[in-house]
This record gives structure tokens, sequence and C-alpha cells, in this order.
């Protein structure tokens, strides 16, 4: 069944020399493969991130992917130590405090890649947990 394997998202590039750049230099993603056409990077327990050139990009403002973090704030504080902008919206859904948005099972932050593609970050709360993202304000 599909729900026992791997999934790993595959992200349209208009530009794959500024996304290599972003994904490997200022992400610190490792390369694992790549040619004219697709870089693969290595993520966390054995999932793969596929980043493909494209002549249109992404036409969806959504999320395209997310990764799920133990330490919100200590993974932003990285990202904005490499010059990565932290998005903040001022909608009902989400509404962001310091780039953190509060979606009831979760906190989420996000970024955006160079092809316009939305990046999620999200630290998923305990059960019975109503506490603030880890680390003091």
């Amino acid at each position: 069944m599909l729900g026992d394997h791997l999934v790993f998202p595959i992200l349209l590039s208009t530009d794959l020399k500024a996304s290599r750049a972003f994904y490997h230099d200022t992400l610190g993603l490792e390369i694992l493969r790549e040619d004219d056409e697709r870089i693969i990077f290595r993520c966390g327990d054995g999932s793969q991130l596929t980043v493909t050139a494209s002549t249109t990009g992404t036409a969806d403002s959504q999320t395209q992917l997310a990764w799920r973090v133990p330490d919100l704030r200590a993974e932003l504080a990285d990202l904005r130590g490499r010059g990565v902008p932290i998005q903040e919206y001022d909608l009902p859904d989400p509404k962001t405090e310091d780039g953190i948005a509060d979606m009831g099972f979760a906190w989420a932050a996000w970024i955006i890649d160079p092809s316009r593609n939305v990046l999620g970050i999200m630290q998923p709360k305990h059960p019975g947990a109503g506490a603030a993202p880890t680390q003091a304000r």
C-alpha cells in the first residue's frame, strides 16, 4: 500500500541555478544527484526533495511542502542567521507573530524559495500541551 512508503516532493524551478544555491548553499541541504533538469536533495529519515527545471514554475501560492521540526524557534533563528526571510501574515488564518502562526494542531512558519514555492516549517503540538513553541520569546 502507498501508505507504507516514503514520499518525496517535487518542486518546480524556473531558475535551477538559483534553486541550487538556495537549497544547498543557504538551507544547507546535501545534494544526492543532479543533472541539467533536476537536483535531488537529502532530507531527514531517508526522505528526498527533488527540484526540477520548469519554464512556468508553480502557479499556486499555497504551501508546497513542509518540514516537521522539534523546535520551530531554533529553526527560524537558524534560517534568519542564514539570511532567509520568514514570512509574516496578517490574515485571520494564518496570522503570524514573529513569523509563527498557531494552527491549532501545530505552530507553523513559512519561507519562499527563488521560484516562489511556499515552504512550511511546523512544530506539532503534543497532546494536552498548551505551551508556546519551545524556547522563550
